[in-house]
């Protein structure tokens, strides 16, 4: 059986949070976490510069064959929701470079998926993710927890998907008779 490596991430531009599993059947393992920071006194164009080159870092270390991100939702302040948008963009372009698909997940659809509640709060998630990931000790920070949260939801969103469509595939290319 093949193995699947997944990167997730919580796209922002003064943090990004990075998380990295592989998956091999049932079994779910954890390769890496962690947060790619810019510095707020550097110029715009350099963080972009920043986080494309760790993400492309991140791409060619592990390799992964797709990407988890974490879909934006911005209510009130438009400034700081177009600055997280050119974010996402350099990590897109960086994943997309590296032939990595790419797939979105709601916040409420990776709690759920990792803790069975939409509503969870962050340290049951991380907590769950311990377990889960069979981790020594729970992510401390919030966005490398958030991003390991997207890609074990992609990892289980890869699973259902599957299983669906291996159970309407036909038993047999056998036809009945007749002709078509």
């Amino acid at each position: 059986m093949n193995s699947l490596r997944i990167i997730g991430i919580d796209p922002g531009y003064g943090r990004v949070g990075v998380g990295v599993i592989e998956i091999e059947g049932n079994r779910y393992a954890w390769l890496f976490h962690g947060l790619i920071e810019t510095h707020q006194d550097e110029l715009f164009p350099e963080r972009l510069s920043l986080i494309y080159s760790e993400i492309n870092a991140l791409c060619v270390t592990y390799e992964p064959h797709e990407a988890a991100i974490e879909k934006l939702f911005f209510v009130k302040n438009v400034t700081t929701a177009m600055k997280v948008s050119e974010a996402r963009g350099v990590i897109e372009l960086a994943l997309h470079q590296h032939r990595v698909s790419i797939f979105e997940y709601t916040p409420f659809e990776i709690k759920q998926s990792v803790t069975g509640n939409g509503h969870a709060e962050k340290g049951q998630v991380q907590k769950t993710l311990a377990l889960l990931l069979k981790l020594k000790s729970a992510p401390d920070q919030d966005d490398a927890a958030d991003a390991l949260a997207a890609a074990f939801c992609h990892a289980n969103s890869r699973k259902v998907t599957k299983g669906i469509s291996n159970y309407l595939k036909p038993k047999s290319s056998k036809r009945l008779g007749g002709s078509l």
